[in-house]
């Protein structure tokens, strides 16, 4: 690869600057009337990135490792964690639903309050749940139980308001600069991981009370700073989904989308958004799915991808809890080092993205990502293994996800029109989150039943499906940019 490829990003001013400068030639999806300052997009933009950081950490607290160890603590069975993993991806069954319901909304601010606010305001319960089982109020069964029910409430609502959230942000980021802003946004979230998972981490393993109880404390903040990084969604230019969707996709013609007089924000949002008259050619496409042919291809890549991951992926930091009976600590450290891994290299795939186009990298990647299950395969509990290998794979494994992530989001924007383009992304997330679950389940009961050897079995599985799921991108060199 040649150096001049590899090139950090400007600070972000500099790169929310170039998004808003006139000189620069926008995406159909986010050009400016006259009557928008570039202070507007630069605040919403700005804004969108600390909702992003302070998202992280609401994260950090109610997912990964730490729900992980939480549950292991409990005694839950593999079956458990196979659940834990799928259920995030089962309910994106109703993001067409939720799209549905957005796209007849009047604000994407206010729809996005009332799905993921909701959702976050409801990991209170188990933070109740802890208090009690700490009373001996309940058991560890009961609140295993309580632990799946608020996973599957809450995902369920963000599920129904993820789409309509893709969809506005796509409205902000111009088309050529995407790969940069979404790498830069998505590095400073794992920057937050970075930092503040292992001392999340290090609170739980040492909290005077018991790891159940630190988690509980960590969980508590968490839902805080999630309720936060909502409050940025403010600042946000808001859009009308049912202005945007009457919008014609005729290149003769503009039409305007006028943000909700009733959301003024920070005195630009009584402004005018205006659609270019020149569309680009992936949004002159039929607006109907089944005549969309690149769409089709990649949801059977996507859908037959996450199938693979999911088959091996929720058992690796159970190998680490309970095979290899390593402290929380030392996880969190192996998963930060995955997470600055993973941050540093998303800036690198975002400019790279920008220059070559999203399939190539996803491609490359794909490949890099197949052969992890088989890694695993080598790792002990021998010091060489835990203190050179485990680090080493981490860091492997972080880089080589930063660009599936990142190309996967971009290219699905890219392929999606314009016109109900929420439905487009909520039917891709239904499509995965429907295999991603069936994946997840089919490893969590092989796993629990076939013993050793069907861990193994599962890690070989997966990596030829992985690399299976690629022919879609491999055979339609024509699919995005």
């Amino acid at each position: 690869m040649d150096s001049s490829q590899i090139e950090t990003v400007a600070p972000l001013s500099i790169d929310i600057a170039q998004i808003a400068s006139p000189s620069t030639t926008l995406s159909p999806i986010s050009t400016l009337s006259p009557r928008i300052s570039k202070e507007g997009i630069r605040t919403s933009l700005r804004a969108s990135t600390i909702d992003g950081i302070f998202a992280a950490i609401f994260s950090i607290g109610t997912g990964g490792i730490l729900l992980g160890n939480f549950l292991v603590e409990l005694n839950a069975s593999p079956v458990i964690f196979g659940m834990v993993s799928s259920i995030p991806m089962l309910v994106n069954l109703f993001q067409p639903m939720g799209a549905y319901l957005s796209e007849r909304s009047t604000s994407r601010f206010q729809y996005s309050l009332r799905t993921h606010g909701i959702g976050r305001l409801l990991w209170l319960i188990l933070v109740i749940g802890i208090v009690s089982f700490g009373a001996e109020g309940l058991n560890s069964n009961q609140l295993v139980v309580l632990s799946l029910l608020i996973l599957i409430c809450s995902h369920l609502l963000g599920g129904l308001g993820t789409a309509s959230w893709l969809s506005w942000i796509a409205m902000l980021v111009p088309r050529q600069l995407r790969g940069r802003y979404f790498g830069l946004r998505s590095s400073l979230g794992n920057l937050t991981e970075l930092i503040g998972l292992p001392i999340a981490g290090l609170a739980v393993s040492h909290w005077y009370g018991g790891t159940i109880q630190g988690y509980g404390v960590i969980l508590f903040l968490g839902i805080i700073f999630g309720i936060v990084s909502l409050g940025c969604q403010y600042f946000q230019v808001d859009i009308n989904p049912q202005l945007q969707n009457t919008y014609s996709l005729n290149s003769s013609q503009t039409s305007e989308i006028q943000p909700d007089s009733s959301s003024n924000k920070s005195g630009e949002i009584s402004e005018t958004i205006s659609l270019p008259q020149i569309l680009t050619p992936q949004n002159q496409i039929d607006s109907s799915i089944w005549k969309n042919s690149n769409f089709l291809v990649f949801l059977l890549y996507f859908g037959s991808w996450t199938f693979a991951v999911n088959l091996s992926a929720p058992f690796f930091n159970l190998y680490l809890l309970d095979t290899l009976n390593l402290d929380v600590s030392w996880v969190t450290f192996y998963n930060s080092l995955r997470a600055g891994a993973h941050m540093l290299m998303l800036i690198v795939w975002g400019r790279l993205a920008d220059k070559i186009g999203n399939r190539p990298i996803l491609i490359c990647t794909g490949i890099l990502i197949a052969v992890i299950p088989w890694l695993w395969l080598k790792m002990g509990s021998n010091p060489l293994d835990l203190w050179l290998w485990l680090p080493l794979l981490h860091i492997f494994i972080g880089g080589s996800w930063g660009g599936v992530d990142l190309c996967n989001n971009n290219l699905q924007i890219e392929i999606a029109p314009l016109k109900n383009q929420s439905i487009y992304f909520a039917t891709a997330a239904a499509v995965a989150g429907a295999s991603g679950a069936l994946g997840a389940t089919i490893g969590g009961f092989i796993a629990q039943f076939a013993g050793s050897f069907g861990i193994t079995e599962v890690f070989v599985v997966s990596g030829i499906l992985r690399l299976a799921s690629l022919v879609p991108l491999i055979v339609k060199k024509d699919l995005g940019s």
